[in-house]
């Protein structure tokens, strides 16, 4: 039976959303296509006529996962007038609900420390949506004399997505609660 164009854009977004949701929760090699296929509802057969392999699965949903990302950690430029924005950015990622569901949150930490192992489509995508946030990042940075503005947006980036690993990665919630707290303190304070 056919399916309308329609139907395969509503199949194909049901997969990207799936697909990015497990990546960011299991990563990368603890994802079969046959969890990628229960979850998104379909079958393996419809996984690979709309994908073609895992692989490029996994491209264009850390693509999706990036950009989702982009707009939710990321308030509009002149969106909050009279805040610093590196402040309304740290206090969007630093916090307990981002630590506790890396299924809904930044592709950056969930999946940062295993992308150098994944095939170069899957590589391209991650530098790709990292250039991304990095730009949207910098748009909101005031612009210094000594510092460019998209220098600064890679490292307050580096440090948030660090921090966000370490307090993913400690097994004492008090130690990870202090990590997130002492960042946040740290980087708003030198912003």
């Amino acid at each position: 039976m056919k399916v309308s164009k329609e139907k395969a854009a509503e199949n194909r977004a049901r997969i990207l959303t799936a697909a990015a949701r497990l990546f960011r929760e299991h990563g990368l090699a603890g994802v079969g296509v046959d969890a990628l296929a229960e979850a998104a509802g379909m079958t393996h057969g419809s996984l690979y006529s709309q994908f073609g392999s895992k692989e490029r699965l996994a491209a264009e949903a850390l693509s999706e996962a990036l950009a989702l990302g982009d707009t939710r950690l990321l308030p509009e430029a002149g969106a909050v007038p009279g805040q610093d924005p590196v402040a309304v950015v740290v206090g969007r990622y630093l916090t307990a609900q981002h630590r506790d569901r890396p299924g809904e949150g930044c592709a950056l930490a969930a999946l940062g420390s295993e992308i150098h192992r994944g095939p170069a489509s899957v590589r391209h995508a991650f530098t790709e949506g990292l250039r991304s946030l990095a730009a949207r990042l910098a748009a909101l940075l005031p612009r210094r004399r000594r510092h460019a503005p998209e220098d600064a947006a890679l490292a307050l980036l580096s440090a948030l997505v660090g921090t966000l690993i370490l307090a993913r990665a400690v097994d004492d919630p008090g130690l990870s609660d202090r990590i997130l707290a002492a960042s946040a303190r740290h980087l708003t304070q030198a912003a």
